[in-house]
């Protein structure tokens, strides 16, 4: 009987060298879900921040299963252009995300976000869970200081995540894939122009909060 326990033992140290790094790095993956405005935009700045793993368009909000394009930008579906984000929160944590969020859109607008105006382009935080919804609270009463505004002006709303729709393959990196007719929407549609204005020098940073 002795004489089979060291193979045992390599064997069992063998399997807990392969299995540790996976189960590590799959514990440490999270998902968030935002809309704010035109998902081609959202997306393209989520996806910069250190620590995301991916960042998908979509839509959320509504009840219709499966939502096109052109049934939510129809409108009376009750969904919002949507980014989910997959992230890594051994290297970037929710809080920081929902500063890069608020950093690129415009938290004063609930009508739509910059040029694109209607409830399918309206800023919401979608929340998982109760962790999510107070750190939402709480980044939403940190925006409204740094903007100097009273909480009951901030428009973007927050709402229990219900489900996320993947938006058809032409919508997916839409920023890199056509990247001349991205960047005149974006300069024609006046996001940038309004970010500054509004965040200053902290506009599309996930930086700490002014104050």
């Amino acid at each position: 009987m002795n004489g089979f326990a060291p193979p045992l033992l390599q064997l069992a140290l063998v399997l807990v060298l392969l299995f540790a790094v996976p189960l590590g790095a799959q514990a440490a993956e999270q998902e968030a879900v935002f809309a704010g405005g035109c998902f081609w935009c959202l997306e393209h700045d989520l996806a910069k921040v250190k620590g995301v793993l991916e960042a998908v368009s979509g839509y959320s909000g509504g009840p219709l299963a499966n939502p096109s394009y052109k049934q939510v930008s129809a409108g009376g579906t009750g969904h919002q252009e949507a980014v989910r984000v997959r992230f890594d929160d051994s290297q970037v944590s929710y809080s920081t995300l929902l500063r890069a969020y608020w950093r690129n859109v415009d938290a004063l607008d609930g009508g739509g976000q910059f040029c694109d105006r209607g409830a399918s382009y309206r800023p919401v935080i979608f929340t998982a869970g109760d962790s999510q919804a107070s750190q939402a609270r709480r980044s939403l009463e940190q925006a409204a200081l740094e903007l100097r505004r009273p909480p009951g002006e901030i428009k973007v709303q927050l709402k229990p995540l219900t489900r996320f729709w993947l938006a058809e393959a032409y919508h997916q990196n839409y920023a890199e894939t056509h990247k001349v007719s991205y960047n005149y929407y974006r300069w024609a549609c006046g996001r940038d122009q309004r970010l500054d204005q509004l965040w200053g020098k902290r506009a599309r940073s996930s930086q700490a909060w002014a104050g």
